[in-house]
């Protein structure tokens, strides 16, 4: 009896799924049995089909007429079911009262975003080192757990790990802060407790030679042109006093601005961003139904190197401003630019602030 139940049984817990990627574009996908959680679905699909992106699911409910909904908990996916894959974007849809619609695309696929594309994460992941280097950690961990021996690593081995945990730390920040370097340091030494040192914390040494290497890094890179470290690079002494000052008569970074000021775009000059921002421009000058929002968005995406130049070195008034870039007084463009310049979503932002202060704006209107 239990043989003639058993493919009957089989059948029920596989799932067999319709991938859709795209409009044109779709997947048959099936699974020996149906997995513990909506993530696990998500990894499982990235996985076999090689996609490089995050993403959420939709799936067609059969009781609501097979509409799209969001999948939210894997009990409510039928073993036949088609799901839909939708890219985590930059931001969410943002509507506004002229009814100026506009999809950020993923940050993946563009070219034109900024260098440093996302935010610092609450536990900082460790990257890998060369193959040396995690071979002598691998051992050195061993022995730590066998009986608590700390390794002391040659100044080459040494070099290897402060210089990729530099280039690492650069991707999310180019100036972090001293707590921010602690962190990095503190993630390094909990994952290869071999490390650890004789501090009050066991990581204070490995934050000084982090902190010392972030500096030596940002002086090569000013040397080679990246412009949100050459801009703090003047040197003005009695020597050279011709020499522009670091920071001289400049908008300095505030502690938010992750994309203080990026370089240009690969391969794009001054002159040929000009022409996109005049495109743009003529653009708005036409009425809020007869422009085209998503060449907008592509351009205020693609002079976004030159905008902050502008506004980092001139400090134009507003007036100046308003004409030049009319677009960024416009509410979709201003949370999209919040979001270049930050990383960060202006409304989630302001209603996650507005929400922790409630309580104490109504007893203050009180």
């Amino acid at each position: 009896m239990l043989q003639k139940l058993q493919p009957w049984m089989e059948a029920i817990e596989r799932l067999k799924l319709r991938v859709i990627l795209d409009t044109d574009d779709a997947e048959r996908l099936i699974l020996s049995s149906r997995l513990s959680s909506v993530q696990a679905l998500i990894d499982e699909i990235k996985t076999r089909l090689k996609l490089t992106f995050d993403f959420r699911l939709q799936f067609h409910d059969p009781d609501f007429d097979h509409a799209l909904c969001n999948l939210v908990e894997i009990e409510h996916l039928p073993s036949t079911a088609s799901v839909k894959v939708v890219r985590l974007v930059e931001l969410e849809w943002i509507s506004t009262s002229t009814n100026d619609t506009i999809i950020l695309t993923d940050s993946t696929e563009s070219t034109d975003t900024p260098e440093h594309s996302s935010q610092w994460p609450e536990v900082f992941i460790v990257p890998t080192f060369s193959y040396e280097v995690e071979h002598v950690l691998r051992e050195g961990n061993a022995a730590y757990e066998k009986d608590g021996k700390v390794i002391r690593l040659p100044r080459d081995q040494k070099h290897n790990i402060l210089e990729t945990m530099g280039d690492e730390i650069y991707k999310l920040k180019a100036y972090p802060s001293s707590t921010q370097i602690g962190k990095a340091a503190e993630a390094l030494v909990r994952k290869h407790p071999c490390l650890k040192e004789n501090s009050d914390t066991g990581w204070e040494g490995w934050k000084n030679s982090l902190r010392h290497k972030l500096g030596n890094q940002r002086k090569k890179l000013a040397k080679a042109g990246i412009k949100d470290v050459a801009v703090n690079s003047g040197k003005c002494s009695r020597t050279n006093p011709k020499v522009a000052a670091p920071r001289a008569n400049i908008k300095r970074p505030r502690r938010g601005e992750v994309n203080f000021l990026p370089s240009y775009p690969s391969g794009e000059t001054k002159e040929y961003l000009e022409t996109r921002r005049i495109e743009m421009v003529e653009e708005f000058q036409k009425t809020s139904a007869e422009r085209d929002i998503p060449l907008i968005y592509q351009h205020m995406m693609r002079t976004f190197a030159l905008r902050r130049e502008e506004i980092i070195t001139t400090s134009p008034p507003v007036s100046e401003l308003k004409e030049r870039w009319p677009a960024l007084f416009n509410e979709t463009q201003l949370y999209c630019e919040f979001h270049r310049i930050t990383n960060q979503h202006l409304p989630h932002v302001f209603y996650a602030a507005l929400d922790e202060y409630a309580g104490q704006l109504i007893g203050l209107y009180k």
